[in-house]
Formats: C-alpha cells, structure tokens, sequence
C-alpha cells in the first residue's frame, strides 16, 4: 500500500499535471462530469451528459444568435463612474477597473445589431461575468441606447437577461434604472415593435421587476432561476418549504409567467421564426441597410 501511495500515484499524478493544462478540462456545475471546453463550447456550453445550460459570454451570446454570427456591436453612452464616492472592501471604482480588465467589457450590458432569421434586429445581452450582471445607470442608459436603435431601424429587440438585481454601490441612482427602462420598452409598444426577453440562469431583482417582465413573448432557457427574490429568502420570510422546482423555468411556464422554454441549440431558430411572425412582411435589404 505504501508503495501505491508513495511512488505510484505522484507518479501519476506528475504525469497529468504536466501533460494535461489546467484550462483544457471543466466540470459540469448541475451533474459534476469533466468535459473537455473545446467540446462544451462546440455544444454551446451546454453539457452532453444532464443538458445543463451553463453561462454564456456575451460574445460568444451573440455570435450563437446572430445569423452566421455576424454582428456590429455598438459603444455604450458614457455615464458619471462613481457618483457616490461609494466604498466598502474595495473603492467602488477599483472594482470596475478589475471587472473592465477580466471580462473585456465596459459594462454589464452589451448592445449589437444584425439579422435573425434574415430580419435586422437589435440585441442586448446582459454580462453576468460583469459584476454579476447588476444593474447601474450605464447599463439603463445602455439599455435605452438598443431601444433607441431597435426605432430608428424599425426592428425587433431582444434582450438576454442575466442579473443579480440593482447594484449597491450606485444606490438609488441604480433603483432609478427601472423606471427609466420601463419607460424605454413603453416607446417599443407604441412604435408597435416587437419587444422579447430571453430569461437564462440568473434573472432576479430589479431587472425581474422591471424591464424583463415586460416582453410581448418571454422565453427561458432550460432550468433558469427567474424571480425577484431568491428562494431562501422567500422560504424564511413565509416560513413554508416551497414547491418542487420553484422559481425556475419550467414551473414558471406552467404557471403562466413563461411563453416557452427553448433549449440553446433551437434558440436562433426560435428567434427568428417568432421575428417573422411579428414583422411579417419581410423587410428587403435596403430597408434594413
């Protein structure tokens, strides 16, 4: 047994240390199997085993989304950085600096435009990598920026949500986001274009409580939690064990506060079918340029 344990297994172990990158494997966060992330990204992280929807990165959000994963992605509005002078741990505005230089964004919203299904469309994804995808008044003055565009050129807007809720460190200046959102969807409505939300793994807080309950249609992926405050909070406030599966996608499809729960690989396809239902005629090329 000494043997086994003293020679043989760091003999192995050496091996794969040195023979298998740290990066080259993950495991699955619903099932715990190891996959290779070349092959999990070639399924659009969705694992082969349980049909867990793992996070997405924005870019790789849009290129499954866009057709051919073309797309021209937009430079947000520039707002105020710090306007609280807000610390905690870390000064407010050390925190953004790390989060721009981790993920390569600017903001925890992302805006591109392009075709799905043929049709010109307007896109804002919602980085969760970003501060866990919190709502400050960069991404509402992001948010708006799409809806702007999705008028100016007569298209859809779809939007992929993925939040934790209001920022802290921008207090009431983050809560006032939702109004100013709402507003924005309201301008889509009465333009009479066609408004989606796509719900993945997490939606909560204020962006549940605001722009994202608001879609003419409501779409989720597989198994997303989609609610305002998470189930542990709701347990210990109403102090009753709460249903089976509560709060996440399918429940919520059967309960009514979801039209459809479609897998990742039928997304695009999905997107476009219903854009041309609601924009039916076709626009030609011209239009859309």
């Amino acid at each position: 047994m000494s043997w086994l344990t003293e020679y043989v297994r760091p003999k192995i172990h050496g091996f794969l240390k040195r023979d298998v990158p740290d990066n080259l494997w993950k495991n699955c966060d619903e099932c715990g199997q190891m996959l290779l992330i070349k092959d999990l990204h070639k399924n659009l992280n969705v694992c082969p085993h349980c049909g867990h929807h793992m996070r997405a990165f924005v870019a790789d959000r849009f290129a499954w989304t866009f057709d051919e994963g073309n797309y021209t992605q937009i430079d947000l509005p520039k707002m105020p950085v710090d306007p609280l002078n807000f610390k905690d741990q870390k000064r407010y505005t050390d925190r953004l600096k790390e989060n721009k230089s981790k993920t390569q964004l600017s903001e925890s919203l992302a805006v591109a435009h392009g075709k799905i299904g043929g049709y010109q469309s307007v896109a804002a994804v919602m980085a969760f990598e970003f501060m866990a995808g919190t709502m400050g008044a960069t991404l509402g003055e992001g948010f708006i920026a799409a809806a702007r565009l999705a008028l100016l050129q007569r298209a859809p807007l779809i939007v992929f949500t993925a939040s934790g809720g209001a920022r802290m460190q921008e207090g009431m200046i983050s809560l006032m986001q939702m109004p100013r959102t709402v507003i924005a969807v309201e301008y889509l409505k009465e333009a009479k274009l066609p408004y989606i939300v796509v719900f993945t793994n997490p939606t909560t807080g204020g962006v549940t409580a605001s722009f994202a309950m608001l879609g003419d249609i409501h779409i989720a992926e597989p198994n997303a939690l989609i609610g305002f405050a998470g189930p542990r909070v709701i347990e210990n406030t109403v102090h009753e064990k709460l249903p089976e599966g509560f709060q996440r996608s399918e429940y919520l499809l059967d309960h009514g506060m979801v039209d459809m729960v479609v897998k990742r690989a039928q997304m695009r396809e999905t997107l476009g079918r219903i854009i041309g239902l609601l924009c039916n005629p076709k626009p030609d090329s011209k239009q859309a340029a």
